[in-house]
């Protein structure tokens, strides 16, 4: 059997219990939600949750409503969040630092190094330029301390040549990084600290994007490190690679070590003219510009944009 009806008949609902326009017998009567509303709004629950409202009532000896039918109602008139006193949390980005030149904002971090000793890591200690990218100081201790990071940045300094200078180092905030020894050396050598807001993951992101080159490296051992030498000889090796190998693609594909000794402003003036010259000699191949070969003039940290024009808005490193 099947049933049928009528092509212009609707039908209907064909069960005993239904009834289209029966509310719920447990739904709120108007007074009733009026009365959730008025009380929730009282200067004394105003900024409190419903989760505090209710068992205050209770104390009182009063019961309106349960907690879920406080946040249900509240929430249908659009009060569950930010009533009374409370405003909205403000999340503020940090102030963004711009680089033009070597030696002017430097990044660091510490990633660890898998040892032949379950649950024992060597930890890497690197610095590297914001602006050109080059690793300029790093060192590997079988332990994280603020002693071995104002070490590594007392080392780089000096190797760098950056006295007289103003010098911005950014890290994020973990007890080597804040630590009283590195932060005295900080002060004494004149570098200013720049930190990561807590638990934001990308306010570092040269060091991540650094360490993330070295974790994927080919030459990266499959086997883990079985002392701090074999661990030093290796990290020598891809700092090597790294800083004069490495074609680096956020600088137009020319090496750190070429973009912080300068070397990079002839390399990249000279593929832009063979570029122009090749485009010359055979422009039908050509069907739009020629592929952009300029030089990064700056580099910035934590970028943001301008309320004006939506440019990005930066304070520099110098």
């Amino acid at each position: 059997m099947q049933r049928w009806h009528l092509p212009d008949e609707i039908p209907s609902d064909g069960r005993k219990a239904a009834s289209r326009d029966r509310a719920p017998a447990n739904k709120l009567s108007e007074t009733e939600r009026v009365t959730i509303l008025a009380t929730a709004n009282q200067e004394k629950f105003a900024s409190l949750p419903p989760s505090q409202i209710v068992p205050k009532l209770a104390d009182d000896g009063i019961f309106l409503a349960s907690e879920s039918t406080f946040y249900r109602t509240l929430r249908a008139e659009k009060q569950l969040a930010h009533r009374g006193r409370t405003k909205a949390a403000r999340h503020k980005r940090p102030d963004a630092v711009l680089a033009t030149e070597p030696n002017q904002l430097w990044s660091w971090d510490i990633t660890y190094l898998s040892t032949t000793v379950k649950g024992l890591y060597f930890y890497l200690y690197l610095i590297m330029d914001v602006f050109s990218r080059k690793i300029v100081g790093w060192e590997v201790y079988a332990e994280e301390s603020a002693d071995h990071a104002a070490i590594t940045l007392r080392k780089a300094y000096l190797r760098e040549g950056v006295a007289g200078r103003t010098l911005i180092l950014h890290s994020d905030n973990g007890s080597p990084m804040k630590g009283a020894t590195m932060l005295g050396t900080m002060q004494k050598l004149g570098v200013m600290p720049s930190f990561s807001r807590p638990s934001v993951s990308n306010d570092n992101p040269y060091s991540e994007s650094l360490f993330k080159t070295l974790k994927y490296h080919p030459g990266l051992p499959e086997k883990p490190f079985d002392t701090l030498d074999e661990a030093r000889h290796w990290v020598a090796g891809f700092q090597h690679w790294y800083n004069e190998e490495h074609q680096h693609s956020a600088i137009k594909f020319v090496t750190p070590g070429q973009r912080h000794r300068g070397d990079d402003k002839e390399i990249l003036n000279k593929r832009a003219l063979l570029y122009a010259m090749a485009r010359a000699a055979m422009p039908e191949r050509w069907s739009g510009a020629c592929r952009n070969w300029t030089r990064p003039a700056e580099v910035s940290l934590n970028p943001q944009k301008s309320a004006q024009n939506g440019t990005p808005s930066q304070a520099r490193a110098a």
